[in-house]
């Protein structure tokens, strides 16, 4: 199911992120998870089947991680769900309500994963 809906998911080291995160957001530091949508632009409707894809740096995560009391799986996890929920449209940096919509979104789809 995941090869249809993503071209790639890729775990990267935080000077990769940075300058994938300075190129694409024009902001000049590591984060956690970038995501690519893949339906967006002129050619976003050459494989409508694709979402995009997710770049995760394990740098980040691993010290998120630690500090949250969480395990790396746990860590990922939480990134790759918040990633993917960018490919289909949520925002956190927009309004309270688009916030709360993705949080909301986050803690549902999370909740699925735990044995």
């Amino acid at each position: 199911l995941l090869s249809f809906l993503y071209k790639e998911i890729e775990d990267v080291d935080d000077e990769e992120i940075k300058t994938l995160n300075r190129e694409y957001r024009k902001k000049d530091k590591p984060t956690d998870v970038l995501s690519f949508p893949m339906r967006e632009g002129e050619f976003g409707d050459m494989n409508p089947d694709l979402l995009g894809d997710v770049v995760i740096s394990l740098d980040t995560a691993s010290m998120q991680a630690e500090e949250r009391g969480e395990t790396l799986e746990e860590e990922l996890n939480f990134l790759l769900v918040h990633g993917i929920l960018h490919l289909f449209g949520f925002d956190h940096e927009g309004t309270a309500s688009e916030v709360k919509r993705m949080q909301a979104k986050e803690k549902e789809l999370l909740g699925l994963l735990k044995p």
